[in-house]
């Protein structure tokens, strides 16, 4: 994702907001990145109104998350923004919700157990995962062959990068167009292309047209 993007302007506010756009945002939080309270700035940012809000503050100890997560839940609501929720899957289910991203060796464990019901060291966390217990469930890939297991253990969508050059990880190498296309062509699920999005047309343009149903955002949308 592009730490240095903060910029946007009210030709892509209205843009975005046009009911005739077919290409999804989807706003990815960190706390560390914003300029102002985080609920403050989660506010700012559902008034942009993007298509969810995924909610990825994984490095809080669960209980912090519950409780945050809780707070971020009624302002998405309020903002009527879909909020999707990181890694702590049973503090969403305990917060009645049913979306939900998960890392995917996390998810390829969680499925595993529960497709086998069988008691291992981390039964008494696991064993109580269902798939169908969410709506949506979504998970980050990094090749091909990530994005086939992902469909295959249920995700209902998946972001795919990183595709341009970020920052966020300066030393790596963007995996490019050319790869997203790849992993549009092997699933039938949504991608989102994730690394390097600004707020930018022609950029979603050039993503769409690889098959790409829409694009992450994270540090433009923790700057706003």
């Amino acid at each position: 994702m592009n730490c240095n993007d903060s910029m946007i302007n009210n030709s892509i506010l209205k843009k975005r907001n046009d009911p005739g756009r077919n290409f999804q945002i989807l706003a990815i939080s960190n706390r560390h990145l914003c300029n102002q309270p985080f609920e403050d700035q989660i506010k700012r940012v559902c008034e942009w109104h993007p298509d969810a809000l995924v909610l990825r503050e994984k490095d809080l100890p669960e209980d912090e998350y519950k409780a945050l997560a809780k707070n971020i839940l009624d302002i998405c609501k309020a903002y009527d923004v879909p909020c999707i929720l990181h890694t702590y899957w049973k503090a969403a289910l305990e917060l009645g919700h049913d979306a939900i991203h998960l890392p995917l060796p996390l998810l390829r464990e969680l499925s595993a157990e529960s497709q086998k019901h069988l008691q291992s060291q981390n039964s008494t966390i696991s064993q109580s995962f269902h798939v169908t217990d969410f709506h949506k469930i979504g998970t980050s890939v990094h090749s091909v062959e990530d994005a086939m297991e992902a469909e295959r253990l249920g995700a209902t969508y998946v972001t795919a990068g990183h595709i341009f050059t970020t920052d966020c990880k300066k030393g790596l190498p963007p995996r490019g167009l050319d790869f997203l296309k790849n992993v549009c062509d092997a699933v039938t699920i949504p991608i989102y292309g994730i690394g390097g999005i600004k707020f930018d047309p022609q950029q979603w343009n050039s993503l769409k047209k690889q098959g790409a149903c829409g694009g992450c955002i994270m540090s433009g949308m923790m700057q706003l």
